[in-house]
């Protein structure tokens, strides 16, 4: 009774904090009555349409969810906080592309990209218009220009396998990039495609197993694009952006999906930091070439089981009779989570797509998984390069032998007795 009498007095001090009605998704006629079609894959962007994902004007909506992906969370806590008023626009004034991208051929193909929207860094100048006649359009990608420097690429310099030059590469080992934040755009056709599933068990799969977060999955089917509450990507290009979608042009690339306990903090434990700074060495050689390299960073932690699940794994490792092996390495990782990775990767290549990338000639990776998405998609592999002996952790050669053994590409694949040698540091060690 005390908290519904406060709650009482607050309304009546602030009429504006009075209960709203809410608009529910699931009942018909809730928005996108005035909002335009997309028309997913038109090669001109205003027959396309733009992406409306705006929870401010309903009957401009012509999506499922809100843009900004899992931060779209934080932006619902900031209105409920009353740090953010809800009808707030963006002032997009001065934001556009630090260089422009595309458009590519491939960006009018609906079987190349159906995850992100290619013309979202453009969205100031292609919807410039409706942008001016009220019209909540936001980017779903920014391109802009920095410097990156990794301890790693100065001990490259310093062992002669980097030379600076100047611009792409300072002596301090500052290194010159274009990057880019992406965010997740689902054309729900084509993503249940690529998974060989009709777009009815897309649709229901994702409605029932995030607790029916969004009923317009099941409600609304004349709504094809769904703005999914996840992590998205971001890109770095070393050299010139302009020679992207050239034939001549040499790519180097390396796909990482996200570490943070490795990339971010040095844990020994995995190859991904030591793999990642080899692949942007590749890079920086190339873009030096006369190439372009390009570093891919997927926002999929512990393979997309999450840090919590990989944590857990990582005791399992360590606490099993026999010590911490490659031969045990998957299995214990599918005890805990049901399955031994849910990066799946058929989504992968669509950022390939969308920088107009037709050849890599060299694919910094020994992840089968990656390959095989990456050719099946129409790119060319020329090489395949792993990450040089040298540079694995000795805690991480569990993972290393694991993985060749389950097929990653390699010269040498260990034998029964080497994967049944605990490699991998006790847990109190």
């Amino acid at each position: 009774m005390l908290a519904r009498s406060r709650l009482l007095q607050c309304i009546m001090a602030d009429p504006s904090s009075s209960p709203r009605h809410i608009r529910l998704t699931s009942h018909p006629g809730q928005g996108a009555s005035g909002a335009p079609l997309i028309h997913w894959g038109a090669a001109d962007p205003m027959e396309r349409g733009p992406v409306v994902g705006t929870t401010t004007t309903r009957r401009q909506r012509n999506v499922i969810g809100t843009h900004a992906g899992s931060y779209g969370v934080y932006r619902a806590l900031a209105i409920a906080a009353g740090q953010l008023k809800a009808e707030h626009k963006p002032d997009l004034t001065n934001t556009a592309p630090a260089e422009p991208i595309g458009p590519f051929p491939q960006w009018a193909d609906p079987e190349k990209i159906v995850s992100m929207d290619p013309w979202g860094h453009m969205t100031t100048e292609v919807f410039a218009r409706q942008i001016a006649a009220g019209w909540d359009i936001r980017p779903t990608i920014a391109v802009t220009k920095a410097h990156i420097n990794m301890p790693e690429l100065q001990q490259a310099i310093q062992a002669g396998r980097l030379k600076p030059d100047g611009d792409i590469l300072a002596a301090n080992g500052d290194v010159k990039v274009t990057k880019m934040a992406v965010e997740p755009v689902w054309w729900l056709p084509g993503v249940a495609k690529r998974f060989q599933i009709s777009e009815t068990e897309l649709r229901r799969g994702l409605f029932e197993q995030t607790g029916g977060m969004f009923p317009e999955l099941v409600t609304r089917p004349d709504l094809k694009v769904f703005l999914p509450p996840i992590g998205g990507m971001t890109v770095y290009l070393f050299g010139e952006v302009s020679k992207l979608g050239k034939r001549e042009t040499k790519i180097a690339c390396r796909i990482h999906d996200e570490c943070n306990g490795s990339d971010v903090f040095g844990s020994d434990i995995c190859t991904c930091r030591p793999y990642l700074a080899h692949g942007i060495e590749v890079c920086i050689e190339t873009a030096q070439a006369g190439g372009v390299g390009v570093i891919v960073y997927n926002r999929k932690e512990g393979r997309a089981l999450g840090e919590v699940t990989k944590f857990l794994v990582y005791n399992a490792r360590k606490r099993q009779e026999g010590g911490d092996r490659a031969e045990a390495y998957f299995q214990r990782t599918e005890c805990v989570a049901g399955v031994q990775d849910m990066r799946f990767q058929e989504l992968m290549p669509d950022i390939l797509h969308w920088l107009g990338i037709a050849r890599i000639d060299r694919l910094v990776s020994m992840s089968n998984m990656k390959f095989q998405p990456i050719v099946d998609s129409g790119i060319e592999v020329v090489e395949r390069v792993p990450i040089p002996e040298e540079l694995i952790p000795a805690d991480a050669k569990v993972e290393m032998d694991a993985k060749k053994a389950a097929g990653y590409f390699t010269d040498r694949v260990p034998d029964e007795d080497e994967l049944k040698k605990a490699k991998g540091r006790g847990l109190e060690e």
